[in-house]
């Protein structure tokens, strides 16, 4: 146990693992799930972004269209 970490701070933190998704109405491997589809859309969205500011002709909506269905994914999920 590190000096600054007391039984409660330990208890608190795996609280969140339930916690924390309960608070947007989901299990935990639910929110793994969505997490996890919502990390894959930003990275390819990063990419084409990063494809895009050296060859401007390519992936030229890719990232605004993955931002765009992001958004749409956070507006259902309530």
């Amino acid at each position: 146990m590190h000096p600054t970490e007391t039984p409660q701070t330990r208890a608190s933190f795996f609280a969140g693992f339930r916690d924390h998704p309960a608070s947007v109405g989901e299990t935990y491997f639910g929110h793994m799930r969505f997490a996890l589809k919502f990390s894959s859309r930003l990275f390819i969205a990063g990419g084409a972004a990063l494809v895009h500011a050296f060859i401007p002709p390519l992936c030229e909506t890719t990232a605004s269209r993955q931002v765009k269905a992001m958004a749409q994914m956070l507006e259902n999920r309530h």
